[in-house]
């Protein structure tokens, strides 16, 4: 197919066509040479570099937003890793009203379209109203749709025709299957370019557990999956008036979603994380990210090197195996 492509673009026939077809031959020109969803200046896929997500969870000030950036993407440069930059403007799904959400939109956004002139590392943040889409879209290189929701129509449709990549989180209370539900509302919107979050799913009340079966599952929908490693050692609720978390386990579960071949990673990274005013118990130390995110591409690694492999499911084996 890539030979194919490569000589009908020789011909200089590309820009003889649509934009429908010229939108098609780009999808099977990305599938071709391995590249699945494109965020700003990254391209997702087997052969390209590990995508990181990371960031503080929420916009606290400044000097945190751009020192975290800045110190993140040292290590990205550092380790070989393409960077994501993640923080919060308004944290609108707060356990408590008493809790901080945010600087705002305007406010966050300004930090957010600052960090990515003076830094040059694209950035995403969450959008929880359709209002929010168009000024986001307009900063942000992808939109993300909290897994609360991640069911939205209105909002998702929304996100989506901002043209920019849309990230989607599998909502708690979701099984694996019922995602390609949600990735069809952004494709149908005319926007290829969006992959989906394994975030752990309700385990009774106030815990969440990972099965990284969703990992494969959601791969058949053939869009990237990338494993929130911090999200899913939440215990939600689990203070009374905020969400309380396991963060000793994260390493744990990062690595064990990088043997199951997932796409790429997604952590809340603070300099102090106790002293956070979101998600103090589950973000990862800044002090400790570059050894974590290390240990994962070394998994990475080693599993890439695998051929791919996969049993039969039940009554689907058509031959005896060899002894």
């Amino acid at each position: 197919m890539s030979e194919v492509l490569l000589t009908w673009l020789s011909q200089g026939r590309y820009h003889d066509v649509g934009a429908e077809t010229r939108s098609i031959v780009q999808r099977l020109m990305d599938e071709a040479f391995g590249v699945n969803v494109k965020i700003g200046n990254i391209e997702l896929g087997k052969e390209k570099p590990l995508l990181v997500i990371a960031g503080p969870c929420m916009a606290e000030s400044w000097d945190l937003v751009y020192n975290t950036a800045k110190a993140l993407k040292d290590i990205s440069q550092e380790l070989g890793f393409a960077l994501l930059f993640k923080s919060s403007f308004d944290k609108a799904n707060r356990t408590s009203n008493d809790s901080y959400r945010g600087p705002g939109l305007e406010d966050g956004l300004k930090m957010l379209a600052d960090i990515k002139r003076q830094l040059g590392v694209p950035v995403i943040s969450d959008v929880h109203e359709t209002t929010q889409c168009l000024p986001a879209g307009e900063v942000l290189d992808c939109l993300q749709i909290p897994a609360f929701l991640c069911r939205q129509t209105d909002l998702v449709v929304a996100a989506a025709r901002t043209g920019k990549a849309v990230a989607i989180k599998k909502g708690q209370f979701l099984s694996p299957q019922e995602m390609g539900n949600n990735i069809k509302k952004v494709t149908d919107a005319g926007n290829q370019n969006v992959f989906v979050m394994e975030r752990g799913t309700t385990f009774g009340y106030n815990n969440l557990v990972v099965d990284f079966r969703s990992i494969p599952i959601m791969q058949q929908f053939g869009k990237p999956v990338i494993f929130d490693a911090t999200h899913s050692v939440q215990l939600p609720g689990g203070s009374g008036t905020a969400s309380s978390g396991q963060r000793q386990y994260i390493t744990t579960l990062a690595k064990a979603a990088m043997a199951a071949g997932c796409d790429g990673l997604f952590m809340e990274v603070h300099p102090v994380p106790d002293q956070a005013k979101s998600d103090a118990a589950t973000q990862v130390p800044l002090s400790h990210a570059k050894e974590l995110i290390r240990q994962c591409m070394k998994i990475r690694e080693v599993v890439l090197e695998f051929p791919e492999f996969a049993l039969p499911a039940f009554q689907k084996c058509s031959t005896k195996a060899a002894v």
